[in-house]
Parts: C-alpha cells; structure tokens; sequence
C-alpha cells in the first residue's frame, strides 16, 4: 500500500508551478544587493502581516530565534503558552542562544490560549532585583500543541494589551498564521495587531520547500539581517527559493481545503470509535492508551503520524487528498484500530 503521509503539512513539495517559478526567477547576490524576488517576497509579506518591513529567514526556528536574540538581554525571563513551539521544539535556543529564560503559561482561556489576566499575573510576579525581569511575551496562531487551535482578534488584542500594561513586548510565532486567518475568516494582519515581531511560514500549509519570514519594524528587520547573518542565514541567490514563497502567498484561500479534509477525518475517526478532540484548523488530536503502539499499527496500515503531546496528531495538507482521508478511514476501520 502507498503511505498516506499524515505526520506534518511539512511533507508537501512544489507542484510544477511552483517549480517553475522557481526555475524562472530573477535573482542576485541578497547579502550584496538585496536579491530582486527576494524583496518582493519580503514587500509582499509585511503587507500581509501588517508589518513595516519583513525578512525571509530559513526556517520558523531561526525567525523566532532571531525575534528572541533581539527582544532578550541575558536572563531575561519570557512568557509562553504552555507547548508552545518556541519552548518545546526549538532545541532551548530560546535559552541557548537568546538567554532567555522561559515561563510557560496555563490555558485558561481555551486550547493553547493564556488569559489576559495570567500574563498580567506572572509579568508582574518578579519585583525584587534579585528575582528575574519578565520583558517578553510568545504567543503562537495557531496553537500547534493545542492542535492547532486559534487565537481570535479579540482575544490576541487583550493578551497584547496585558503585556503593553506590563512593559513587555510581544512576539508572535505565526508558522501558520495563514491557517488562524482563514479558519477566522480575517486578514493575517488582524492577528498581529499591536506586535513587536511575528514569524509566519511559508513551508508548511503554503507548499513552499524551504523558508519563514520574521515581520515587525523597520529598525527590527535592520537588525534582524545582521543577527540572520550571525546565525548563518544569509543567503546568495536567494530568489530561487523566494519565487516559492510568492507563488505560496497565492494560496492561502486554499488551506479551507485542508481544514474541510482534517474535519472529515475527525468526523470518520468518532465513527470509529477514536476521541478525538475536533479540529479548528488542519491538524487534529487523538487520545489513545498507548500511543507509540497505536502508530506502529498505523504505519503498518500505511498511515503515517506522530505523537503530540501524549496523543496522535494527524495533520491535512495539500499533498494528502479527500481520497485519501477516505482510504485512510478505510485502513483504520478495516485494522479495527
């Protein structure tokens, strides 16, 4: 049987429009000149973020890092959503390399999301000067360890007020943001009001096989390619992978698809007897009692997966098909896993 690749929206490739954007780009040395897709991609970008100025970056990881190193002095302390990407699947850069040192915050508003009143709580926790100065707070959209849970404008306005009351500022890991805006049926720049930085990927949902970019100020994007630069991401010619990008920011009406796809997966798995938690965006949640069993049953089916959390994420993307969501439910059921 073909594997049915269920684990990341990472896995999908370029489709032979995108390659042959890709193979027709203009391009010139970016560490030199500032490469020509490469500045479009950028331009487009913080227009779509509602950012002064953006920049592309390899990866999410190096853009978050990069938001962390210039947000942080040496051991700063920064709040985040419990499982947040930043704290639980960056390597500890943020502490590493950034010197930060993390505080996770409890979801007390919903899946993924801290209330106003909690960053108010541990932002102001910290007085005496031998105790650590909170200066940061990490929001993520959608919440991946949550499943890809949402964080709505009204709710993203008061977590940002509560950290403006406070003094810190806000960094906001938006890998995939374009899901949180279609899902809510807003702009992506009405989920990032009022933020200092935001990291969005272009390689995920997108399609894109390689790339983020990291959005805020233009004096914050002037520094941020001197620490890309440190951290070894600058890149020559650059538009090669920047044409990806462009033809990626065309699609973002599409990812409705891949969330009408994890909603009828989620719906076939309750009729399989599954619990699962019932997804908001295009990755979902499953509660089993052994996990590591139950994905060595799936890929023996030939559906791939992987655990998240204690439970097994499922994740739709472009590559994966209706048809496959439905041979999928057919392994499964015809497995009785």
């Amino acid at each position: 049987m073909a594997p049915i690749d269920l684990r990341s929206d990472t896995v999908t490739r370029p489709d032979e429009q995108m390659s042959a954007a890709m193979a027709a780009a203009e391009v010139g040395d970016d560490v030199l000149d500032h490469d020509p897709t490469m500045r479009a991609l950028e331009e487009r970008a913080a227009g779509l973020l509602g950012t002064a100025a953006a920049l592309w970056v390899p990866s999410g990881t190096m853009g978050n890092l990069i938001a962390l190193m210039l947000h942080l002095k040496r051991g700063d302390r920064f709040l985040a959503p419990h499982a947040a990407h930043v704290l639980n699947h960056e390597l500890g850069t943020a502490a590493w390399l950034a010197g930060g040192m993390p505080e996770p915050l409890e979801w007390t508003a919903g899946p993924g999301r801290p209330t106003a009143d909690v960053v108010r709580a541990q932002a102001d926790a910290n007085t005496g000067y031998d105790m650590l100065r909170t200066t940061l707070l990490c929001l993520e959209n959608t919440h991946n360890g949550a499943g890809g849970a949402v964080l709505p404008p009204h709710e993203h306005a008061q977590l940002v007020a509560a950290a403006r009351d406070s003094g810190l500022r806000v960094h906001l890991d938006g890998a995939r943001i374009w899901n949180a805006s279609v899902a809510l049926g807003v702009p992506p720049a009405a989920l990032t009001v009022g933020v200092d930085s935001v990291q969005a990927c272009l390689s995920k949902g997108l399609g894109a096989p390689v790339g983020s970019v990291v959005a805020g100020s233009a004096e914050f994007i002037t520094e941020a390619r001197r620490v890309r630069k440190m951290l070894g991401g600058g890149v020559r010619q650059g538009g090669v992978l920047a044409a990806a990008g462009l033809v990626a920011l065309d699609r973002i009406e599409t990812l409705a698809e891949d969330h009408d796809k994890a909603r009828a997966l989620a719906e076939g798995l309750v009729e399989l007897g599954w619990e699962i938690t019932a997804p908001q965006t295009n990755i979902l949640l499953a509660a089993v009692p052994d996990v590591q069993l139950t994905l060595r049953r799936l890929a023996a089916v030939g559906v791939l997966a992987v655990p998240m959390e204690g439970r097994i994420r499922f994740v739709a993307h472009r590559d994966v098909s209706k048809a496959d969501i439905e041979e999928t439910l057919r392994r499964i059921g015809e497995a009785r896993i």
